[in-house]
């Protein structure tokens, strides 16, 4: 998500968002939260905030991270636990909405993924 902001964004993104519909694209509020905390850590907060809030957010629709992904979270932790694999905790709730919404993933950071079972994922930017 962050990639749409920047001065020159990936063109290959740009061309497959114009073509979905809206009501088709959502986010997380789990990823929302994670680029208001990079936003915050940034010597650029203000213009960070203003060009997620004036390009992006009213763009999409947010997915709360419910009871049900909480579900799914704790099966996928456990998982990559048992095969001694690791993934950040805000990855594998991003990955949890996903699955439990039957959705597809899309990262330009498909390494932070690739590990989580059931979780379909594409790339965008590249």
């Amino acid at each position: 998500m962050s990639n749409i902001v920047k001065q020159e964004p990936s063109y290959v993104l740009v061309e497959k968002l114009t073509k979905v519909p809206r009501e088709l694209q959502f986010t997380s509020a789990i990823t929302i939260g994670e680029i208001y905390y990079g936003a915050h850590r940034s010597n650029r907060k203000k213009r960070i905030i203003e060009a997620f809030n004036n390009y992006v957010f009213h763009n999409v629709t947010v997915v709360p991270f419910d009871e049900e992904s909480g579900k799914v979270f704790g099966e996928i932790k456990a998982i990559l636990e048992k095969k001694r694999l690791s993934c950040s905790e805000p990855d594998i709730r991003i990955a949890a909405i996903a699955i439990h919404h039957n959705m597809i993933l899309i990262t330009g950071n498909t390494k932070h993924f690739s590990n989580i079972p059931n979780l379909e994922i594409e790339n965008w930017i590249t």
